[in-house]
């Protein structure tokens, strides 16, 4: 089968999701249609709409754009069906009923951002920087019933760096994703539509990735400093790691840490979990074992800053500690 003959429809919303479209589309394969999320109000009183990544790009080259609000909605279905695709592909996107997914005689196959199956779930990448992995990947998989559960067509690994945060895994896979999104494509080309696939090993323990609201992201200074260096770059920049800063009896301040480093600083009898010291301006604060030093943080309406200039502002640190519920 040619390029020219394999119609594909494209589903996915974020910008993770533009350069899988775009090698598609620009690699000269037929994507008849894209659908992505309806636009999302934005500005003080939602006045403005403020359009998908996917859908920006969609529209620069011309493509149609389906935006429905339910994906079961008839309208809508009937006209995904109008144009005959004999493949669709999702990347970050939501979740599609059956009788979306099975319509393409050749199916639809998702790319997801972890090595399946571990990582089910909306957060994948940062779940992985969070649990300490030294690598991740991408999955390609035919949808089925279930989340993240369906055969697996593809694999493609990604070293974790200790030092890198979510960020720079996010934009690895992207580019990883888009390339896999293009392998899969041939492999159904190549195929007629019979690529090989195998069943997901159930077996394993299974590490999930849930979606992250802003209480998940709340640090608890109750573990050692290695699994708060993990958390706070599993969800640095966005959507930040916090805690609350307060003097005995004052107003807690709301801290959103995005940058540490591991120390050699040991913990002395004297010293409680949630402490705060500095030390020729750099910041520590006291975890179970050891002290973590804070190099990157933002007070709430403040400028992201670095530790120096922060402890510029508040020359008595070590009359503050951790507030947070967590301790």
């Amino acid at each position: 089968m040619e390029k020219k003959d394999l119609r594909i429809i494209f589903m996915g919303t974020p910008e993770f999701a533009v350069e899988s479209l775009r090698q598609l589309v620009e690699g000269g394969y037929n994507v008849v249609a894209v659908v992505t999320q309806p636009d999302k109000p934005v500005g003080r009183h939602g006045s403005v709409l403020h359009a998908s990544a996917v859908k920006e790009y969609a529209l620069s080259k011309g493509l149609p754009v389906l935006q429905p609000v339910k994906m079961k909605d008839p309208d809508f279905i009937e006209q995904l069906r109008s144009y005959h695709a004999d493949l669709q592909v999702v990347v970050a996107f939501r979740m599609l009923p059956e009788v979306v997914w099975a319509m393409p005689r050749f199916g639809t196959f998702n790319v997801h951002a972890a090595l399946l199956p571990q990582y089910r779930g909306a957060a994948p990448i940062n779940w992985a920087v969070i649990n300490g992995e030294t690598k991740t990947g991408v999955t390609t998989f035919f949808l089925d019933h279930d989340i993240d559960t369906g055969r697996i067509i593809m694999k493609k690994e990604f070293a974790i760096p200790d030092d890198a945060d979510v960020e720079y895994v996010y934009d690895g896979l992207m580019m990883l994703g888009a390339d896999i999104c293009k392998e899969t494509v041939d492999a159904v080309l190549e195929t007629d539509g019979d690529v090989p696939s195998v069943a997901q090993d159930e077996s394993v323990t299974l590490r999930p990735a849930p979606k992250i609201f802003k209480e998940t992201c709340l640090i608890n200074w109750h573990q050692d400093a290695k699994k708060v260096y993990d958390f706070v770059r599993g969800l640095s920049p966005y959507p930040g790691a916090w805690c609350e800063i307060a003097q005995e009896g004052g107003k807690p301040v709301v801290m959103k840490i995005f940058k540490t480093a591991k120390t050699s600083k040991e913990l002395h009898p004297d010293n409680h979990t949630g402490d705060i010291a500095a030390d020729n301006g750099r910041l520590f604060v006291a975890a179970a074992d050891s002290w973590l030093e804070i190099t990157e943080l933002q007070l709430a309406g403040k400028k992201r800053m670095n530790a120096r200039d922060f402890l510029n502002g508040y020359k008595q640190i070590e009359n503050f500690k951790i507030s947070n519920t967590e301790l």
